[in-house]
């Protein structure tokens, strides 16, 4: 929870703190998830791209290029450029984190924990869940970088060698200190959109 709150507190922050965040962030990401987060990184480097690509020449304004506005970024869409993109890399960042410290199984039974209360308007948090876990366990174990592969070679398994694993659904339960960190949370975002 604390996680999902700090991922979207990061869409507010101001240009400047949101530069410290983006710092700080990728220095601890690449100390302690060094590997991880350096192929979370190379994985968003298109989006990152496309980021640059659309908001630097879609967006008017100013023509960075004075020589040849024609082909020129605008400073507003550059600076637009900037700002999304230093929050994907906070946010990719803080999935290098959150999977390198949590096994995939906690994740997603914490996961499975914060939704069920949503049991009460139709979600179903344990097929939600579910799904999560099989997106994120085949993902991990696909077959990049073993030469070209398509979509159907997934659904052969058993020509591969791989025995599929059963798959087991932590129910995390939440604690007191859960109850009392959400509640902090609710408190602080309450707080904050009533300013």
């Amino acid at each position: 929870m604390l996680w999902f709150a700090g991922v979207a507190s990061v869409q507010f922050l101001a240009p400047v703190a949101l530069a410290c965040a983006v710092l700080a962030s990728l220095l601890l990401a690449l100390v302690c998830a060094r590997s991880r987060a350096l192929r979370l990184l190379r994985r968003v480097r298109v989006l990152m791209l496309a980021i640059l690509i659309l908001f630097g020449w879609f967006t008017p304004g100013e023509a960075l290029l004075v020589h040849w506005p024609q082909w020129s970024p605008s400073r507003e869409g550059i600076v637009l450029a900037a700002l999304h993109g230093g929050r994907l890399l906070v946010v990719v960042s803080a999935v290098a984190l959150l999977l390198e410290r949590l096994s995939l199984e906690r994740l997603v039974g914490g996961f499975y924990s914060l939704c069920r209360p949503f049991s009460l308007i139709g979600l179903r948090a344990s097929e939600l869940a579910l799904r999560l876990m099989l997106v994120l366990r085949f993902v991990d174990a696909s077959p990049r970088g073993q030469g070209a592969v398509h979509w159907k070679d997934w659904l052969r398994d058993d020509e591969h060698g791989v025995e599929l694993q059963p798959i087991v659904l932590m129910r995390e339960r939440l604690g007191a200190r859960d109850v009392v960190v959400a509640l902090g949370v609710l408190l602080v975002v309450l707080s904050w959109s009533l300013s």
